[in-house]
């Protein structure tokens, strides 16, 4: 939590977070745009995320009710927002 910045948008990705498709996460990523250009996302070890990253968390997200390791997690994040960011810039990249 020490590198969590106050005024950042904070979203944490845990299993228990509400399932997005790339059209509902591309809108959400606009819409978030449109308060702040500072996010951080917060992915979890193992055990999970502590109640304090939790209650901090903007928006809480899950990519999966399937657990992966956190370095391919870090490449499937990058890789959706990447997909937003195309899809809020009209290409068909998520087709």
């Amino acid at each position: 939590m020490a590198a969590v910045s106050d005024s950042a948008r904070v979203i944490v990705l845990d299993r228990s977070g509400k399932d997005w498709s790339t059209e509902q996460f591309a809108g959400k990523l606009q819409d978030w745009s449109q308060l702040t250009n500072h996010f951080q996302f917060l992915v979890g070890g193992p055990d999970g995320l502590a109640t304090e990253c939790l209650e901090r968390a903007d928006e809480v997200w899950s990519l999966s009710k399937l657990t992966y390791p956190h370095f391919l997690v870090r490449v499937m994040l990058a890789e959706q927002i990447y997909r937003a960011l195309m899809v809020n810039a009209g290409h068909p990249y998520h087709k």
